[in-house]
């Protein structure tokens, strides 16, 4: 068990911790989730270079690594669907297509069988990325006392629910729409991993 494959276990560990604090009613828990958020993300980019630089590089890594990402940021999606903030039926979109995607990846790499990321669905993960990370700087900021008051104007622009609801929807929109794309340009590769297991 290789260093990036313990950091990929910990991401995944992390994951319900992070959801925990998060749900808390405790505003000091929330806050700690951030930082659970943070180390658990940062432990996704350490492991990837530690794979690269040293060839720590495994079928097991290939197969969980993209699915410790995709565990970490559906639990955070799922967690503002919970709190109220997103809607449900937008994150349940979002989690099936990135798993079944993430998931045809994952096995293609385990079988040696070439599955590349198109550009579109890496501005995907990025808007993915940018927008979960823009909700929980905003909420953990509207969560401390010191940092919200005197600023309840700016923050109900920016957590605007409108904002949020249309946002949420451009981007459920654009996850699906790559995740069709995704599938149909490499159909005969999906082809070939289905009689590959038969």
């Amino acid at each position: 068990m290789v260093l990036p494959n313990q950091l990929t276990i910990l991401r995944i560990i992390l994951t319900p911790v992070f959801l925990f604090f998060f749900l808390s009613s405790d505003p000091l828990f929330k806050q700690i989730s951030l930082g659970i958020y943070i180390i658990a993300a940062l432990t996704d980019w350490y492991d990837g270079w530690l794979a690269r630089k040293f060839n720590y590089i495994t079928s097991w890594g290939k197969f969980w690594d993209p699915l410790a990402d995709k565990i970490l940021t559906s639990a955070a999606f799922l967690g503002f669907a919970i709190i109220g903030i997103l809607q449900l039926w937008m994150v349940i979109i979002i989690i099936i297509r990135d798993f079944i995607v993430t998931g045809l990846r994952a096995y293609a790499d385990y079988k040696d069988i070439s599955f590349p990321t198109s550009y579109y669905a890496k501005w995907k993960t990025f808007i993915q990325m940018a927008f979960l990370y823009y909700l929980l700087v905003v909420y953990m900021g509207m969560k401390s006392e010191a940092i919200y008051f005197g600023n309840e104007n700016l923050f109900s622009i920016l957590m605007n629910e409108y904002f949020i609801y249309f946002a949420m929807l451009i981007i459920t929109m654009i996850t699906f729409h790559s995740g069709f794309l995704y599938i149909y340009k490499n159909k005969k590769i999906i082809l070939k991993l289905l009689r590959n297991e038969n």
